[in-house]
């Protein structure tokens, strides 16, 4: 019995995996046709990829004059890549969500899977500058993530070594948050270095560790602020005079003329900052303008893989607030102020240099043909597919995978061999 039952265990098991080898030889022949479908629109490339972080941010560019779209997508991982131009330059859009890990995550799928020659993140953001307002749209010279933090032990302070320090793990050097300084005691503040403390203590900013992909395997470099690219940075620099919009109609304007602004700092966590009292300090300690909670995190991607990158954010108010007309008109020009930003990218995306790839062509592959039609016709992304056995595959304009992140494999499940993948 036991010699039985063993072999009929081994015959079962047998069969699984026959079972799964067969679904799996499958699903990695579909995968590679599309895998090869992608690397054929990528000879439409290169692209600048514009990371965005919502759709509230990304429709205004899709209904702007200067955006023509091609009319198909593809959807990998949760995320969908629209395709276009602007101006001479082919364009993919793409929405992160919301947060640094979203934002990551996204610029990562993107990089790795296109022909992508830089970046442009835009959106809106808040403000921690007095001197700027909402509406004016302003580019920073640097990016920084300040949501990763060592916190120190109560009763210890800056003289006093944080853990693992040593070992070059952590540092004191950029700076630190004292919470004792913001105690206060009848509606005041009580003065800094005062008798007073309080049990949260201190926080101290820690740079990222970063692996650069042509560093050495393992080996990493710590960077808090995130360099913009000198080439479109100085690019963007010949939008300054640039005029923005100050009206949402002829009665509704706002009290200032907005301005494209270049500023040293913007910084970003996934913390929504509504909070006045760190507004002034990270503008303070660290000569912040923009705060939002996704930009330092398309930096950080870019910088790791030395990819060209620009962030256009739009100022939609004072973080922590301000005047009650700050507030009123926050609400009012919502949508001016995002245009503002997309006015600013379309510019800026125009005055790159057109590739030799640039336009949308008729191009044949050993595998298929795909036609991209330069009229941008209803059916712009067709691909028919022969194979050896007869069996054919018919992608049309809109092709969706899953990818499995660990990898380029593009991946999903198992399909009929005539399936049509929407």
């Amino acid at each position: 019995m036991g010699v039985r039952r063993m072999l009929f265990i081994m015959l079962v098991s047998a069969l699984f995996m026959l079972f799964n080898s067969q679904n799996a030889l499958v699903s990695c022949a579909l995968s590679s046709e599309l895998q090869a479908k992608i690397n054929a629109v990528n000879e439409d490339g290169p692209y600048i990829g514009l990371v965005i972080p919502n759709s509230f941010e990304l429709d205004p560019l899709l209904n702007n004059s200067d955006y023509i779209s091609s009319g198909y997508f593809i959807d990998v991982s949760g995320r969908r890549f629209h395709f276009g131009v602007i101006g001479q330059k082919p364009v993919i859009l793409v929405i992160t969500g919301l947060g640094m890990i979203n934002a990551g995550i996204t610029t990562q799928i993107l990089l790795s899977n296109f022909n992508i020659e830089g970046v442009v993140h835009y959106g809106i953001a808040g403000n921690a500058n007095e001197e700027h307002h909402i509406g004016d749209v302003a580019i920073s010279h640097f990016w920084g993530h300040l949501g990763l933090w060592s916190w120190q032990r109560n009763g210890l302070g800056p003289q006093d070594k944080l853990p693992f320090e040593e070992n070059g793990d952590y540092t004191r050097k950029y700076g630190y948050l004292r919470f004792a300084d913001y105690t206060t005691s009848n509606d005041s503040v009580i003065a800094e270095n005062s008798s007073y403390d309080n049990l949260l203590n201190n926080i101290y900013y820690q740079p990222e560790e970063v692996f650069p992909i042509d560093g050495t395997p393992e080996q990493s470099k710590h960077v808090l602020w995130v360099r913009v690219d000198d080439t479109y940075y100085n690019t963007a620099s010949r939008l300054k005079n640039m005029k923005l919009e100050k009206c949402i109609n002829s009665t509704t304007c706002l009290s200032h003329k907005p301005k494209l602004k270049f500023v040293t700092n913007g910084a970003s966590a996934s913390i929504f900052v509504d909070n006045a009292a760190y507004r002034s300090f990270i503008r303070e300690t660290f000569s912040v303008t923009q705060v939002d909670m996704e930009s330092a995190s398309v930096a950080l991607v870019c910088y790791q893989q030395r990819v060209p990158f620009i962030v256009i954010r739009a100022l939609s108010n004072l973080a922590g607030g301000g005047s009650s007309e700050d507030s009123e008109e926050a609400e009012t020009f919502a949508s001016l102020v995002l245009n503002n930003s997309v006015k600013v990218v379309v510019e800026f995306v125009k005055l790159l240099p057109a590739s030799s790839l640039s336009s949308f062509k008729t191009k044949t592959s050993s595998i298929g043909r795909v036609r991209l039609s330069e009229d941008f016709a209803d059916e712009l992304f067709e691909v028919q597919y022969a194979r050896t056995r007869g069996e054919h595959f018919s992608f049309h304009k809109n092709l969706q995978c899953n990818s499995d992140l660990q990898g380029t494999a593009w991946g999903g499940p198992a399909r009929p061999l005539d399936a049509q993948v929407r």
